[in-house]
C-alpha cells in the first residue's frame, strides 16, 4: 500500500502540483524522465526542419502561441507546466524549471542564458536533507523584454512593456511599463 491509497492522502505529484512541499518520488522521477526525452528530441532537431521542431515544441510545452520562437538549447524539468504566447522570441539556453506554471505572454522577448526558476527549498536544514521542495508560479507580461542572463525567482510576476536589464535577478514583482536593473532587479524609470 502506498501513501496515494490511503483516503484523502494526497500523493507526492498532487502535492506538487497544488503548490504544496513534496519529495521526489518515482512517480516524479518518470514524468521528469520523459520531459528530458521530449528536450533532448528538441534540442537534438533540425533548424532547418521547421515543421517538426514546431510539433516538437508543441509535445514539451503546455501551450505555444503562434510564430513563437525557440532557439536551442533548452533546459526544462518538465515542459508541460509552461505557456508561451503568440509572437514570443526565446534566445538561446533557456532554463525554465517549471515545478510550478511558467506563464509567458505574448510579443516577449527573452535574451540568451535566461532563467525562470519556481522551485524554492526550504530554509531549515533538516527538511533540505529530507528533500523537501516547493515552487511558486512565476508569470511574465505581454511584450516584456528580459535581457540577456536574467534571473527570475519563484513567485515572480512581471508586469507588460517592462524591460528587465542584462544580468538582473528579479527577486520581487515588476508593475507594467518600467525598466528595472541590478542585482535585486530595482526599478530605475518608467518607460513610455
Amino acid at each position: 500500500m502506498t501513501t496515494s491509497d490511503l483516503p484523502g492522502v494526497m500523493t507526492m505529484r498532487e502535492r506538487m502540483l497544488a503548490g504544496q512541499p513534496y519529495v521526489t518520488d518515482s512517480e516524479i522521477a518518470a514524468l521528469t524522465a520523459a520531459a528530458q526525452q521530449r528536450m533532448a528530441a528538441y534540442n537534438a532537431s533540425d533548424p532547418g526542419d521547421p515543421q517538426t521542431r514546431r510539433r516538437l515544441l508543441e509535445e514539451l510545452l503546455g501551450e505555444v502561441g503562434e510564430d513563437v520562437e525557440v532557439r536551442t538549447p533548452v533546459y526544462l524539468d518538465y515542459g508541460d507546466r509552461i505557456t508561451i504566447g503568440p509572437r514570443t522570441f526565446v534566445n538561446f539556453g533557456l532554463t525554465a524549471l517549471d515545478v510550478a506554471p511558467i506563464t509567458i505572454g505574448a510579443d516577449v522577448q527573452i535574451g540568451p542564458h535566461v532563467q525562470l526558476l519556481t522551485p524554492t527549498h526550504p530554509l531549515d536544514a533538516q527538511q533540505r536533507k529530507d528533500k523537501w521542495e516547493g515552487a511558486a508560479p512565476i508569470i511574465i507580461g505581454d511584450n516584456v523584454w528580459l535581457g540577456g542572463g536574467v534571473i527570475v525567482c519563484p513567485g515572480v510576476t512581471i508586469g507588460e512593456n517592462t524591460v528587465v536589464g542584462a544580468g538582473a535577478v528579479v527577486v520581487s514583482d515588476l508593475p507594467a511599463g518600467v525598466l528595472a536593473v541590478g542585482q535585486p532587479a530595482k526599478v530605475i524609470r518608467q518607460l513610455g
